[in-house]
């Protein structure tokens, strides 16, 4: 067998699992923990979704909204959730310092309770899944790069997997051969689920999510639908993946500031109490006239020129407020009128914007109901014992006080590894960019092995 591409990929499939491993294996519990996200929080926050305050006196849904503010007086209501039967309606508040509050409404809009939105079950997983808690732009990249040297860990598995013989069964099989065969094995096992796991979790990512969507918004035919509004950036959970960086439409009464507009943000405060500004339960009684059905979202304009957004998505991570692909929809109504002033349904979407709408979903575990967390919870395990037969392997032969890393070799670059590389860099940037990097570690390496040899 010969050793130029087979020691090439061992050595760099072996430094990579050795740094990248405790990401991966941070990064596939936090995915887990978030696969059955709706079940826990449906058990641990069962007197707040379910729940009711034990008072009799009945409100309207704006006068709940109203006791919210008067009770909560450093926060702004700025989103109402419309959930189907038994949940109570939720409300998401926004403080002075940005930071948000979730409180609850039951049948006869008295308040139920409220939690902290950074420690609910599903807000710590994803924070752990994406950022370690750190946050930063740094941090979401790390946790990227992970995932996409994953991809290369499993590609590069399978050449390793044939190359190397690995299924093969000898007549002396000892313990690292068994566990080298069972690492092939569940790779190849494995390998397709877990690329496609992985690759429909990257449009949220920080890279290679905003090259996602910046490919959407400069050919709308291939990503966002345009609608005639120039896309900025958002951060609103509930807005489904193709139309959240979309700008809003302009209420009527203010049509000469149209560059003025609101964005679909969750940071910033809300003003309630903006003059002739029509109340939540008039734009979810319009809202009912278009054919909305719960469940959806009314999040509230953000200043005197932006309007009233409907929107119910497949992938909002809000429990309770998911829905099949097919009923995507966000619609921009009037805050003075109550007119429909835009709306974006799944038919609308572009290519890229239709398949992430399957995608993400598909990631987090809910397109399929049970079945797909079923298969998600097996590949998951599936690669967490893959991690943990690579690295026995490597411990049964690793010699003492020896890293026992794969030979170097010095022969010229194959066309076929060079390809390899030079597309999976194209189409994961972020991992191209750390691949260079390798290669320059590498050129260092070299012209220092060459300065002392030189020297001896």
């Amino acid at each position: 067998m010969k050793l130029n591409n087979y020691n090439r990929f061992w050595r760099m499939h072996f430094y990579a699992a050795l740094f990248i491993t405790p990401l991966l294996i941070t990064l596939t519990l936090s995915g887990i923990g978030y696969l059955f996200y709706t079940n826990a929080e449906n058990a641990l926050y069962d007197d707040l979704f379910f729940g009711d305050s034990g008072k009799e006196e009945t409100f309207t849904l704006e006068e709940g909204i109203s006791e919210v503010n008067n009770t909560y007086e450093d926060y702004t209501v700025s989103k109402v959730i419309m959930l189907d039967e038994p949940y109570n309606k939720r409300l998401t508040l926004t403080g002075n310092t940005g930071d948000e509050k979730y409180v609850f409404l039951d049948d006869n809009n008295q308040i139920v309770g409220d939690q902290k939105a950074e420690f609910t079950y599903s807000n710590v997983l994803r924070n752990l899944h994406s950022s370690l808690f750190i946050g930063g732009t740094l941090v979401n990249y790390l946790m990227e790069l992970a995932a996409c040297w994953a991809i290369f860990l499993l590609l590069s598995g399978i050449y390793l997997t044939f190359k190397g013989k690995a299924l093969q069964v000898r007549n002396t099989q000892n313990r690292r051969q068994n566990n080298k065969r069972n690492h092939a094995l569940i790779g190849l096992i494995i390998t397709i689920p877990m690329v496609i796991i992985i690759f429909t979790g990257l449009p949220w990512s920080a890279f290679m999510g905003s090259q996602i969507n910046k490919l959407g918004e400069s050919y709308p035919d291939l990503g966002n639908t345009e609608m005639r509004y120039n896309p900025p950036t958002s951060d609103v959970n509930e807005i489904p993946w193709a139309t959240r960086s979309q700008q809003e439409p302009i209420s009527e009464q203010h049509e000469d500031h149209r560059g003025h507009a609101g964005h679909h943000e969750s940071g910033a405060r809300t003003p309630n109490d903006i003059s002739n500004q029509l109340s939540v339960e008039e734009i979810s009684n319009r809202a009912d006239e278009e054919g909305i059905s719960r469940p959806y979202s009314i999040i509230y304009p953000t200043d005197e020129l932006g309007v009233f957004t409907v929107s119910k998505g497949s992938n909002s991570g809000i429990t309770g407020l998911d829905v099949s692909p097919y009923e995507e929809t966000t619609n921009y109504f009037d805050q003075y009128t109550g007119d429909l002033l835009g709306k974006v349904d799944y038919q609308n979407y572009g290519v890229i914007g239709k398949w992430f709408t399957w995608g993400i979903p598909l990631h987090e575990g809910h397109l399929f109901g049970w079945p797909n967390k079923i298969i998600n919870l097996a590949v998951c395990l599936g690669f967490l014992t893959l991690i943990l037969l690579g690295f026995m392997t490597w411990l049964n032969r690793k010699k003492k006080g020896s890293l026992s890393a794969p030979i170097k070799v010095s022969k010229k670059l194959s066309i076929g590894f060079v390809s390899l590389m030079v597309i999976l860099g194209l189409i994961m940037p972020l991992f191209g960019i750390s691949l260079i990097l390798v290669l320059i570690l590498e050129l260092l390496l070299n012209l220092m092995d060459k300065r002392k040899k030189e020297f001896s």
